[in-house]
């Protein structure tokens, strides 16, 4: 592991890294805060998964969780959202493609197969090598997200219950298999058959019979994406057929930024800490 770079923060140490991926066949720089804890002290885990565009160093910067996981002892971990690199295919000219955007899915197509499978290297390659590498209890983590991010929360969620004791999300892209701006990624990664998008779509997972204990989430009328891509409402019209306990913040006035996500970062560290230390 390279150690790119640490910093004090709060009483702890918010940590940059990078790693020869096996999952994703490439280097992948991740980021990573520990708050300050006794010796041989193992602490819960809260994931970070970032939205389109993005990388660690979006959320690290602006996120403004330090101050709540020091004073709830989580480390919080924040990957990258797709893999990067000369080989790695990609469009550079596409936001809502490739490099940037890779949707926490592992795909089936080629040429993306070989390196897009961040589903799996959140869920698998990264826990295994934080659990080594840093004072964590991964028996104890939970899930938090942002748009493409807040999608992969719910959805890994529900299909991992027993992995995960929370999941939370800011302006989740509910219906990926409808909405524009993920359709048409979902069908480069996938393939063309709706039936193999199911899985990563959290309203289908839902109508499909996954479950999970509850969900939090928090999205901003002001948000430019609300009507075309995210429809939070789709998410409560599931959960309340499914039974499962949603809490729906709408935000007045937020839109889909980091103003956003860092004023309501700590209700969502908060309520992870609660779940994850009980």
């Amino acid at each position: 592991m390279d150690i790119i770079s640490t910093a004090k923060a709060h009483g702890g140490v918010q940590g940059v890294y990078r790693h020869r991926s096996r999952t994703t066949d490439c280097d992948m720089t991740f980021a990573v805060f520990v708050p300050e804890h006794e010796a041989g002290e193992k602490l819960p885990v809260l994931w970070y998964l970032s939205g389109l565009t993005c990388t660690h160093q979006n959320a690290m910067d602006k996120g403004e969780y330090r101050r709540a996981a020091a004073e709830h002892g989580l480390i919080v971990v924040l990957p990258d959202t797709s893999p990067r690199g000369d080989h790695v295919p990609d469009e550079p000219d596409n936001w809502q493609f490739g490099s940037g955007a890779g949707f926490y899915v592992d795909a089936t197509q080629e040429p993306y197969a070989e390196n897009y499978r961040m589903y799996s290297y959140v869920t698998e390659e990264l826990p295994a090598y934080l659990a080594v590498n840093f004072p964590a209890d991964t028996s104890r983590m939970g899930l938090c997200g942002h748009s493409m991010g807040g999608h992969g929360a719910l959805s890994i969620a529900l299909k991992n219950p027993d992995l995960y004791r929370s999941a939370s999300a800011f302006a989740p892209i509910v219906r990926p298999t409808v909405a524009g701006w993920s359709k048409p990624a979902l069908e480069k990664y996938l393939g063309r058959d709706p039936r193999t998008h199911r899985a990563y779509d959290t309203c289908l997972l839902i109508e499909d019979g996954k479950r999970f204990a509850e969900f939090y989430v928090d999205q901003g009328t002001a948000d430019q994406f609300l009507e075309d891509g995210l429809r939070p409402q789709l998410l409560r019209d599931a959960c309340e057929k499914a039974g499962i306990p949603l809490t729906l913040n709408m935000r007045e006035g937020y839109d889909h930024s980091y103003n956003f996500i860092s004023t309501f970062m700590e209700d969502h560290v908060a309520y992870a800490a609660a779940r994850l230390k009980a």
